[in-house]
Formats: structure tokens, sequence, C-alpha cells
């Protein structure tokens, strides 16, 4: 169900004219050094409008490096008076928030770790009602929309009207190039569910490789997403954290530069041809949704007819039939073998649905 959050929009609390809006920073604050020089080189990028570290970081094994804690809030302090960066911090409670707020953190953002417990994220809403400063929200690890929409919700009901959605991928068992697959069509829905919702992407999250950050950022432009998180560290080699997903500011600045920004709107012209293809989609949408109608009018017949004479629902053969003609058929159309498995497998979950329904309906003798 579509839902208006209550939300001011990013240029009217940032000033900044550049598109895209760029975070950028390390992973982790690590030492002064490092956040003062990573943030004097990052403030010589223009998109470059909001500086981020990590102090506290929730790491999956104690043995790993778990941020500086709040000594680090001095350094970006420090990162505040000598650049003209707003500085952003990560907080996973209401401690945290406290400590960001005394030493004047211009935003906080809630991590994807925290966002899976809604009992965390309410803890932290409360600790932020009052208060008058941005939160970004990040997805949660798992590909669960309402998860992300329940976190946004929580935090804009405490009074965040500053409120930015971060996109960076979730987890998947199934074998990726990427660290967290982007997975495009949930935060597409997002934006199709929550219209004014900023959304913000991680490449970094999204790729855990530097080398996959360009197509990625890239794509998000694409898809008229709001900006990009991209970490940034001096010496990203050397990193105590994801260290293969960082890069120097100067590389920073070289991909921003190849980005391709493209307009949202054309000419008339190109407007009326784009109104005429999609006119022919809407076409052919009510034709599918027609045959696939019919279909499974079909399979609803096909559930009574197996239930009168006693069949079982699932007919091995038959299914096995149907996926190797189909993908036969669709790859002779040029239709991808693997979205058209995806079809197919969805179909016949439809089907034994239908079928099981009815069996579970029928009275016994």
């Amino acid at each position: 169900m579509a839902t208006n959050l209550e939300i001011i929009p990013i240029k009217e609390w940032l000033d900044y004219k550049e598109h895209p809006l760029v975070i950028s920073g390390p992973c982790s604050a690590e030492n002064e050094e490092q956040v003062i020089n990573t943030a004097k080189q990052l403030a010589q990028i223009h998109n470059v409008k909001v500086y981020r570290a990590g102090l506290w970081k929730p790491r999956t094994r104690p043995n790993y490096f778990e941020g500086v804690g709040s000594k680090g809030l001095v350094w970006l302090q420090r990162v505040k008076e000598e650049t003209n960066l707003k500085v952003a911090v990560e907080v996973a409670k209401p401690s945290h928030i406290e400590k960001c707020l005394a030493h004047g953190i211009d935003i906080l953002w809630i991590g994807a770790r925290t966002v899976v417990n809604p009992f965390s994220v309410q803890e932290i809403a409360e600790a932020l009602k009052g208060v008058d400063i941005p939160v970004m929200v990040k997805n949660p690890i798992n590909p669960d929309l309402t998860l992300w929409m329940g976190a946004l919700e929580r935090v804009n009901k405490s009074g965040i009207k500053k409120l930015v959605a971060v996109h960076r991928g979730f987890y998947s068992l199934n074998q990726s190039m990427y660290r967290n697959p982007p997975m495009w069509e949930i935060p597409i829905e997002l934006k199709r569910l929550v219209p004014n919702i900023p959304i913000i992407v991680d490449p970094s999250h999204i790729c855990g490789n530097k080398e996959l950050l360009l197509d990625i950022s890239q794509k998000a432009m694409d898809l008229e997403m709001d900006g990009l998180m991209i970490e940034s560290h001096i010496k990203p080699w050397a990193a105590l954290s994801d260290a293969k997903q960082q890069i120097e500011p100067k590389n920073l600045k070289l991909l921003l530069g190849k980005i391709v920004i493209r307009e949202m709107r054309g000419t008339k012209e190109f407007e009326n041809k784009l109104t005429s293809y999609r006119n022919q989609i809407d076409e052919i949408d009510d034709e599918l949704l027609d045959i696939l109608g019919r279909r499974l009018k079909i399979v609803d017949e096909i559930g009574q007819y197996k239930n009168e004479h006693k069949i079982t629902i699932l007919q091995l053969k038959r299914w096995s039939y149907i996926i190797e003609d189909r993908l036969k058929k669709g790859l002779k159309h040029n239709l991808d073998r693997d979205f058209l498995q995806k079809l197919l497998e969805l179909m016949h979950a439809e089907s034994l649905r239908i079928q099981t329904e009815i069996m579970n309906k029928t009275p016994e003798n």
C-alpha cells in the first residue's frame, strides 16, 4: 500500500546543486591523521557534501576491528572545522545518538544489521524524539521491503522529517559477482510505495569490490536515484575494515567524472515517441493478463478434474516436459533463460496453490 511519509526534501536541508549528491569517507575512522587527510582530499571534489565514517562497527566476529568508538567524534569535529563537509555517523543504540548530538554530528544513519531488528529501531526512534537531525536508514540485510519500510516509518513517527533511505544491497545465498546483490526491484518498489522518499545508493557495500563501483553507480543514476554513498580512504590497501571496496579520493573523482547523467525529460518529439512505445506495452500487457487469466482458469478446471478422480496434484513428468519445452521455445524468441525459468516456476507455483486449495476445500468422503 502506497504511503506518504512526512519528509522534507534533501535540498531544503542540505546545500548542494550538483547531481548526484555524494556521501563519502572511510568505512571506519582508524586514527586522526587518516580521518582528517581523507576529509581534506574529499572536500576538493565538488559533488562530495557529506563525510561519513564508522565509529562503532557491528562486526560478525569479536576479534575483528570494531571501531575506535567515541574518541572518533572529536576527529569528526575537526573535519567540520577544517572543511565545508557535513559529517555522518552510524548509530546502533540510544547512547550513540546522545554522544553524536553532544559533538555536533550533522547526520545519523541506521545500519543494515540494526534495521533487521524492530526492537532496536524502536529504541533509536524513541531516543530521536524531539531531535531535529537528518537520519538515513539503510535497507536490512535480508531482502524484506516491509522491514525496511517499517524502520523508515518508526523513525518518521518519532518526528524525524529529514529522512533518507540508503540502498546497500541484500544478502543472497545464490552466487553473485556482488557482495550484496542490488535486487533493484526492491528500492524501485520502495520508491513506488513511498514516492517522496529520497534514495541514496551505496555501491561500496553492493559491490564489495572497487572494480565494480562504476557500473553500479551508473545504474543508480539511470534509475533516477538521488545520490551515492561511496567509501573512500587515503590508503585503502591498509584499511582495517572492508579494504577491497574502498578507493582513494583521487580515484573517486575519476569515477564520478565517468558517470553519465541522463536527462529525465526529453523534447516533445521524444516524449511523443516514448508515449507511443508505452501504449504498445500497455496493449500487450492487457493481452498477457487476459491469456494468463485463461490459463489459470484451465488450471482450476484441471484441479477439479484431478480431485474428482483422486489424482495427485504434482505430475513430475508433465512439469519436466513443460520446463524443457518452454525453455527451448523461449530461447528461440531470444528470451533470457534465467528470466524464463523464474517465470515458469512462478506459474507452476500458482498452479499448485490453486489445485491445493481445491483439494483442501473438498470434504472427506
